[in-house]
């Protein structure tokens, strides 16, 4: 299960847009980060991470897009659950298989 989020999505996203505002103005784009992390009330690096995050779901830089590492999850999730059966499964089939086996009275 995740962690609680600290941030609502209306501050994050609202921090998002005025960070890519600030950051595509030549003379507000120099610290932009850091100026409006503090005037959020978020920490700068957390604010560049969401802006990085952003930018990939866009398109407009290389990586991982967030819905496709939530399906990542998902289906990493359903491997083990498959693995673990299987294991199961094996694990019964051989304990039938040995009774099978034995001389019957």
């Amino acid at each position: 299960m995740a962690a609680p989020r600290k941030y609502p999505d209306e501050l994050r996203e609202r921090a998002v847009r005025l960070a890519v505002e600030a950051r595509r103005d030549p003379v507000t784009r120099s610290g932009a980060l850091r100026r409006i992390g503090e005037q959020l009330g978020i920490n700068p690096e957390t604010l560049r991470n969401w802006v990085t995050q952003a930018e990939i779901d866009e398109g407009h830089r290389p990586g991982t897009t967030t819905v496709d590492a939530t399906r990542l999850a998902e289906l990493e999730r359903e491997v083990r659950e498959l693995r673990r059966a299987n294991v199961i499964s094996k694990s019964a089939s051989a304990f039938f298989a040995a009774e099978l086996d034995r001389p019957q009275r």
